[in-house]
């Protein structure tokens, strides 16, 4: 493994070789120096090296290039990079940083607390018996926000499906072709209706449903999905491919009804 990470001769190793490679193979040595850091001597040295080592063959004065051997140790070291900004911003950043919960009981600040998903909202209570936890940073009366941070564990969370009832267009008869039992059948066990085009949103409101939201029913529907909603989108017809685009880009489960 390539660790460019683990002291500065190699860092600047790798930052001329990725110097070299943009530029090739017309190279200046002045201008990777001013871009590294480092003295053009310095420049000259470490791309004697790499010539040595086969990662960068010279072609000409002031031309060089990159070897195969250059592009795989450039790819190794990237990964070396990449995994140490991902265990950065993951783990350490992600443990420090500071999110709202809806705070069930009164909590104080500095205190534990237990996280959870209910009806789609972050929630937090004192204690730490859930399978994840973190620190309170604020105090917070029962019903209120509270700041929280240092991250420990994971949440649990069952995702939730999106069930698509389709209206007929107004040229095939709209909301007058959908009964209002089968609006309510569809809706009945959801958590959330939300509904796109003039047709749907009249048969839910036939079947006295009023729908949430009736715009970008298709990104909310799958938002709500994946915070553990159970969804039902009426759609019409014609808007039924916009919902289920969104659906399938994020991943989310969902099935079609007729109406």
């Amino acid at each position: 493994m390539v660790d460019v990470l683990d002291n500065k001769r190699a860092a600047t190793r790798f930052r001329i070789l990725v110097q070299i490679a943009e530029r090739q193979p017309a190279v200046s040595q002045g201008e990777i120096a001013e871009e590294v850091g480092v003295t053009s001597q310095a420049v000259s040295e470490y791309i004697r090296e790499l010539v040595d080592d086969g990662l960068v063959e010279k072609e000409g004065r002031s031309r060089y290039r990159v070897t195969r051997e250059g592009v795989d140790w450039l790819f190794r070291a990237a990964d070396d990079v990449r995994r140490f900004a991902d265990h950065v911003t993951g783990d350490v950043l992600g443990a420090m940083s500071e999110d709202a919960y809806i705070a069930t009981d009164d909590i104080e600040e500095g205190e534990t607390v237990s996280l959870f998903l209910e009806d789609g909202l972050l929630h937090a209570k004192p204690g730490s018996e859930g399978p994840a936890t973190g620190i309170a940073t604020t105090d917070a009366e029962a019903g209120t926000d509270v700041g929280v941070t240092s991250f420990e564990g994971v949440m649990e969370l069952e995702p939730g499906s999106v069930t698509v009832l389709q209206v007929p267009t107004v040229r095939a008869g709209g909301s007058r072709s959908i009964t209002a039992e089968t609006v309510t059948d569809a809706c009945t066990d959801a958590d959330l209706v939300v509904a796109t085009g003039v047709e749907a949103v009249v048969a839910c409101r036939e079947a006295d449903i009023e729908p949430a939201v009736a715009f970008a029913v298709g990104e909310v529907a799958a938002d709500a999905a994946e915070h553990g909603l159970d969804v039902t989108a009426v759609a019409t017809t014609d808007a039924v491919g916009r919902v289920t685009d969104a659906l399938r880009d994020a991943d989310v489960s969902y099935e079609v009804l007729e109406g």
